[in-house]
């Protein structure tokens, strides 16, 4: 299934679109597609609903798309996890996972505008593999047991600012926490449409420019292995977003650095989630 949320920000009606074509609202199942909702099963309530044909139609023309999972309680992102990323960049190639967060009030609408900090001059894009949490998982015994705890899978753009990632603190969180610096959607794909998740093509392109074209299977640690990792160290709970890295040709790595500058529209897809499309703007 796909589950999406459509409307203003903070009004949203919660939808599935189904193999129909058809959306239909999900408002009478609950108010948003949140942790609580996944953690309660809202799946598996959705899909006996859907299958008895008991949802209302819903027209979507005209709505605003959001992000697919309201107000996610972290978004934990992975760096560094694909190879030629790791060498476009000049960084080593992990060892383990290298772990950063980020502010989740940054997800927003995949379609939605996206403010260049005041004073940025290195606004970079990252087309990412997004898992979404729909169990709590603290210390999986194995990588196997990550297919129980995952909701679903999205498209997310991990929008950085590199001179304030890389120069100006020891950490991370400057560069990846400014406003509206996650663009998320426009789907939650459940795992049984998406299949393995280490075998889906993701690009990307600027101003109709390809930019990022990789495929998951080069991974440097794979979705399994990334979800047992991190709950040894923090407990994921439903609603959680996991940003799983990038494949190469982001603008830190590309010759000149052609880092966004307003008016720039960036352009994401992966195989069976479908597409973004965000126009960025000066704050």
């Amino acid at each position: 299934m796909k589950l999406m949320q459509l409307g203003d920000p903070g009004a949203e009606t919660p939808a599935v679109l189904a193999e129909d074509g058809c959306s239909y609202a999900l408002s009478g199942l609950t108010a948003r597609i949140d942790g609580a909702f996944l953690a309660g099963g809202g799946i598996e309530r959705v899909r006996r609903e859907l299958g008895a044909g008991t949802l209302p139609l819903l027209h979507p023309d005209g709505l605003r798309v959001g992000a697919p999972v309201a107000r996610p309680g972290k978004v934990v992102c992975i760096g560094l996890n694909y190879r030629d990323h790791a060498e476009e960049t000049g960084a080593a190639i992990p060892e383990r996972p290298v772990v950063f967060l980020k502010d989740p009030a940054t997800v927003v609408g995949p379609y939605d505008r996206v403010p260049i900090p005041r004073g940025s001059v290195k606004t970079d894009w990252e087309v990412e593999l997004a898992v979404v949490i729909g169990r709590r998982a603290q210390y999986l015994a194995e990588p196997s047991q990550a297919h129980g705890v995952i909701a679903g899978y999205a498209i997310s753009n991990d929008v950085s600012e590199r001179e304030f990632q890389l120069e100006y603190s020891g950490q991370w969180d400057l560069g990846k926490s400014c406003e509206s610096f996650n663009p998320l959607g426009p789907w939650l794909v459940t795992p049984d449409e998406i299949g393995d998740p280490q075998a889906l093509d993701l690009g990307l392109a600027v101003n109709g420019e390809a930019r990022q074209a990789g495929n998951t299977k080069h991974m440097i640690f794979a979705v399994d292995h990334l979800v047992w990792y991190l709950s040894q160290y923090m407990v994921l709970n439903p609603g959680d977003v996991i940003n799983t890295g990038t494949p190469a040709g982001v603008a830190l790595g590309l010759p000149g650095n052609p880092y966004l500058r307003a008016g720039d529209t960036v352009e994401l897809s992966i195989d069976g989630l479908g597409t973004q499309r965000q126009t960025f703007a000066s704050a």
